[in-house]
């Protein structure tokens, strides 16, 4: 499904210069910035709903220590 995007003047005239410059469109640039960021835009929201969780008592977190141990893997020093 094809989606419009608005860019700020200066950006898109970036994206043009960029485009022109390479032969390639300005629709695959924005295409590779999104699919580049999109991982780290949803890890940073899912850890961000995490530590909400955390703050709230709704989770809980545990050290390593205690997982190594539940795990058997504690070390024997």
């Amino acid at each position: 499904m094809p989606a419009s995007v608005r860019l700020p003047d200066d950006v898109d005239r970036r994206l043009t210069f960029l485009a022109k410059t390479t032969g390639r469109s300005k629709a695959y640039y924005i295409k590779e910035a999104i699919v580049e960021h999109l991982d780290l835009m949803e890890d940073i929201y899912l850890a961000e709903k995490r530590l909400d969780q955390v703050k709230s008592g709704l989770s809980k977190i545990f050290t390593l220590e205690e997982v190594e141990k539940d795990l058997g893997l504690a070390s024997k020093v």
